[in-house]
């Protein structure tokens, strides 16, 4: 993760993941960002790319929080059910 957002990006996971209940689903993580993201849609992509390629092709869900992106509902959800992981 830090070679491509850097050491001070923190990810949380959210969503059902979260739940030992829930079967299957995708993985749904929020990666924060101190600085800001020139192309964002290209480096959710990437991430998501590279994070299931080592989870042997688990569906991988990238949301970016950073300071010139603007925050949506799923950014607040994933700010209040989220767990820090780095």
């Amino acid at each position: 993760m830090s070679t491509v957002c850097g050491d001070d990006a923190t990810v949380q996971l959210f969503g059902s993941r979260l739940d030992d209940a829930a079967r299957g689903g995708d993985v749904d993580l929020l990666v924060v960002l101190p600085e800001a993201v020139e192309r964002p849609a290209m480096l959710s992509a990437q991430l998501s790319a590279k994070i299931s390629r080592h989870m042997h092709g688990r569906s991988v869900d990238v949301v970016l929080s950073a300071p010139n992106l603007t925050t949506t509902p799923v950014h607040e959800i994933a700010a209040q059910e989220g767990v820090t992981l780095l």
